[in-house]
């Protein structure tokens, strides 16, 4: 992939920053987006970044905070060059409603900010909520299609599915499931 690389995972943490950790929203409560990361093209981190990602289980996610955060880092980001690219990994029930999410999708597309979407487990009830997003964030239909849904069914290895998926090899495949990505 060309460009910085941004991760968001699925509760409200986004990807990784050495040691220092930035709550969004000034709460203290597990729920806050965190940065992880800096943007950055060292897959090392963002490997070392993904593992150290806690789980929780406490019912569902919204994952509009988490996006707002991805895209502000992006924006604020040292090295200008390059796309700014949204990686999010959804494994969780949704909690935040479409309308939302439609939102999160247009105000990445008006700030240039890409989204690829990883959508794993929970399949029936965010997938319709997903595409949405991914739909908004690309600007409707026609055009160049930036931004992706992959859906991993329970299963499959995610990265059998990712590797030949438009996620990691930049092409504009447009939305896939796991049945016949691309």
């Amino acid at each position: 992939m060309t460009g910085e690389n941004f991760g968001s995972a699925n509760r409200s943490t986004s990807s990784s920053s050495s040691s220092s950790k930035r709550k969004a929203s000034g709460s203290s409560s597990n729920n806050a987006a965190e940065l992880l990361i800096s943007p950055t093209d060292d897959m090392g981190k963002i490997l070392s970044a993904l593992h150290g990602i806690p789980i929780r289980k406490n019912g569902g996610t919204d994952i509009t905070a988490p996006i707002q955060v991805a895209s502000l880092a992006l924006k604020h980001r040292r090295n200008k060059n390059g796309a700014q690219r949204v990686i999010c990994f959804v494994g969780s029930p949704l909690t935040c409603d479409t309308k939302a999410l439609v939102k999160t999708g247009k105000q990445l597309k008006k700030n240039g900010v890409s989204i690829d979407v990883i959508c794993m487990g929970e399949l029936e009830e965010n997938e319709t909520k997903l595409k949405e997003l991914v739909d908004a964030a690309n600007g409707g239909s026609g055009g160049e299609e930036l931004c992706h849904l992959v859906s991993i069914p329970a299963g499959v290895l995610p990265s059998d599915v990712l590797v030949s998926s438009p996620i990691v090899h930049g092409g504009a495949g447009g939305a896939s499931s796991a049945g016949g990505v691309g």
